[in-house]
C-alpha cells in the first residue's frame, strides 16, 4: 500500500491559481499507489513558510528587481532552504523539487539559483535575518512560546572536509575542515544564529561568542528578553570579555570552568557537610552526586559571579584521571544567578547537554553542507 499526497482543487480566483509559485495550503492524503511522491513531508515546509509570513518576508528582503519576475530571489532562498532540509547539498539539487511542480510550483533553474546566491551581500544577509526574526515573532505570538524563561545555548562543532575547500583547515581534534559556532534556544530547540569559521578557529574566541550572542538576541522578540534570560556555554565561554558582554546586555550566564590549581585546592578544602545532594532532570535528589559552592577569589569576573562545583561517582568501568580525587569526578561552573538553591542552578546548567541533540538535528537538516568560512 502506498501513501500519496496531492493538492486539493481550489475555486477560481484563489491565490493558488494566480501565483504558480505558491503551493496549495490544503492537501488530500490517499492510501493508494497513484501519484506516489517522496516529497510529501517536504512540501509542508513550504506551506509553513508561507503561512507564517516567512516567504513574503524573504521576498521583500531580496526585492532587487524593478519589474515582476518569474522567480523572486526570496522564494529562491526559501526553496534552497527546503532543499537543504530535504537532504540536498548543492545548487543542482533543487531539481528534485522542480520535478514535482504540482507540489512546489515553479522552482528556479540551477543557473538562476546560482545568480541569486552570488548576488547576496552583507546588507542582503542582514535583511534576511530581519525577515526570519519577524516570522519567529509571529510564531511565538501565536504559539505563546516559550512558556518559560528564554535560555540561549552556545556551542561550537566540527564539520569535516575531504579537500582544501575555502576556509578548511586543521582542527583541534587533528581533523580537517570547519569549526562553526552556533546558538540555539533551549526550550524550543530553535536555531537562532551561527557563524561559519575555518577549522583552526579558536574554541574560546570571545569576539565570536559575542557576535553569535548579538545575532541570537536580534532573532528574539524584545518582550522575550529580560534579566532572567540565561546564556549557557561550556568552558570555552568562560572568558572575561564574553561574560562582561553578557552582563552588559542585562542577561544571566552559566558557563563551565576549568579545574585550575586554585580551583582544585578550593575543592579539597571543602568540609564534607558543605556538600548537598545534586538534582536530576526531574528535580529529585540524584544518587552519587553532590554540589557545593566554592570559596575562591572571583573579583576579576563580573560582579556577583559564583563558582559551583559538582562531585559525582563515575559509572562502573570509567577511567579516572589524575584530577579525580577520592574516586570522584568534579565539574565547576561559573554563574551570576542569585539564590540559595545551588543544586537547582547546577541542574539547569547541566541540561545544556541537550544542545548536542540540536546540533545533530541541524547537521541532518543541511547545516553540514554550509561550509564556506567567508560567508557569515
Amino acid at each position: 500500500m502506498g501513501v500519496a499526497i496531492r493538492p486539493k482543487s481550489r475555486e477560481k480566483g484563489s491565490p493558488f491559481l494566480v501565483n504558480a509559485t505558491t503551493p496549495a495550503s490544503r492537501f488530500e492524503v490517499t492510501c493508494d499507489m497513484d501519484g506516489l511522491t517522496s516529497r510529501a513531508g517536504t512540501v509542508l515546509l513550504t506551506g509553513l513558510s508561507d503561512a507564517i509570513g516567512l516567504t513574503a518576508g524573504l521576498a521583500g528582503a531580496l526585492c532587487v528587481h524593478s519589474r515582476a519576475v518569474r522567480h523572486e530571489p526570496g522564494r529562491i532562498v526559501r526553496d534552497l532552504s527546503v532543499m537543504l532540509a530535504d537532504g540536498g547539498d548543492c545548487l543542482t539539487d533543487p531539481g528534485a523539487l522542480r520535478d514535482q511542480g504540482a507540489l512546489f510550483g515553479a522552482v528556479a533553474s540551477d543557473a538562476t539559483a546560482y545568480r541569486c546566491i552570488e548576488r547576496l551581500d552583507a546588507e542582503m544577509l542582514s535583511r534576511l535575518r530581519t525577515a526570519r526574526a519577524s516570522a519567529r515573532a509571529r510564531v511565538w505570538e501565536l504559539a505563546d512560546t516559550p512558556s518559560s524563561r528564554v535560555i540561549l545555548d552556545i556551542d561550537a562543532t566540527l564539520l569535516t572536509a575531504h579537500s582544501e575547500k575555502e576556509g578548511a583547515a586543521g582542527t583541534y581534534k587533528r581533523g580537517f575542515g570547519f569549526h562553526p559556532l552556533l546558538c540555539f534556544e533551549a526550550t524550543t530547540g530553535e536555531a537562532l544564529a551561527g557563524i561559519l569559521r575555518p577549522g583552526n578557529a579558536g574554541a574560546n574566541t570571545a569576539a565570536d561568542h559575542i557576535e553569535v550572542l548579538d545575532r541570537a538576541l536580534a532573532q528574539l522578540p524584545e518582550s522575550a528578553v529580560d534579566p532572567g534570560t540565561l546564556v549557557r556555554c561550556d568552558s570555552a565561554g568562560a572568558t572575561h570579555a564574553f561574560l562582561s558582554a553578557v552582563v552588559d546586555r542585562g542577561l544571566s550566564f552559566s558557563v563551565g570552568c576549568d579545574l585550575s590549581g586554585r580551583v582544585r585546592d578550593a575543592i579539597l578544602k571543602l568540609p564534607e557537610d558543605a556538600w548537598t545532594p545534586a538534582l536530576d532532570s526531574e528535580g529529585d535528589s540524584r544518587d552519587g552526586a553532590w554540589v557545593a559552592e566554592l570559596d575562591i577569589d572571583l573579583s576579576t569576573w563580573p560582579a556577583g559571579t559564583r563558582a559551583i562545583c559538582r562531585r559525582e561517582r563515575p559509572h562502573p568501568g570509567a577511567q579516572l584521571s589524575f584530577t579525580d580525587i577520592d574516586g570522584h569526578r568534579f565539574q565547576v561552573m561559573l554563574t551570576n544567578q542569585m539564590g540559595t538553591r545551588i543544586a537547582r542552578l547546577e541542574a539547569v546548567h547541566r541540561s545544556r547537554a541537550a544542545i548536542e541533540d540540536s546540533i545533530r538535528c541541524a547537521k541532518a537538516s543541511g547545516f553540514a553542507t554550509c561550509r564556506s568560512a567567508s560567508s557569515r
